[in-house]
C-alpha cells in the first residue's frame, strides 16, 4: 500500500504555478513528509510534481535501477529502486514502501490529478503540469 498526496501552502493569495507546497508519501514501513521539517522543505509544489511526473515516467518505462526525486527548491527527496519484487521508494530516513510499478504510478497519478484542480488553466505552468499528467496517465492505466 502506498499513498501519495501533494498540498499547497495557505495563505499565498491567489492560486499560481509557483505556490510553495508539499508532499507527503506514506506507505506500510513509514511516511516521507516535506511540511513540518527544520529546515522547512517545502517546495514549489506545482514545478516539482511536473519533474516528478517526467522523471518517474521516464525510469518507470525504462530499465534504470534506481530513480532520485529532489523537488523544486528544497532538500526533499525520495528514491525509488528497482527489486527482485518490485520497487522500493526511500527517504533520507529509510524504506518507506514496497510496491508495484502499477501501483506507484496510481497514486502519484491520482495525487496530481487532485492538485491540478487548484492551479487555473491561464496560468503560465498550467500547460506544463497538463502535458506531464498526460503522459503519465498512459502508466497508469
Amino acid at each position: 500500500m502506498i499513498n501519495v498526496q501533494f498540498t499547497v501552502r495557505p495563505g499565498q493569495g491567489d492560486p499560481s504555478g509557483f505556490d510553495l507546497g508539499d508532499m507527503s508519501v506514506t506507505g506500510d514501513l513509514g511516511t516521507a513528509d516535506s511540511a513540518g521539517r527544520t529546515p522547512d522543505q517545502g517546495m514549489m509544489i506545482h514545478l516539482s510534481v511536473v519533474q516528478l511526473l517526467d522523471g518517474l515516467g521516464t525510469f518507470l518505462r525504462g530499465g534504470d535501477r534506481v530513480f532520485t526525486f529532489t523537488g523544486v527548491d528544497t532538500s526533499f527527496t525520495l528514491v525509488v529502486r528497482r527489486t527482485k519484487d518490485g520497487l522500493s521508494v526511500a527517504s533520507r530516513d529509510g524504506v518507506i514502501a514496497r510496491t508495484t510499478p502499477a501501483e506507484l504510478a496510481s497514486a502519484v497519478l491520482r495525487a496530481a490529478e487532485s492538485l491540478s484542480r487548484a492551479l487555473p488553466s491561464e496560468d503560465p505552468v498550467a500547460s506544463d503540469y497538463e502535458d506531464s499528467l498526460a503522459a503519465f496517465r498512459t502508466l497508469a492505466t
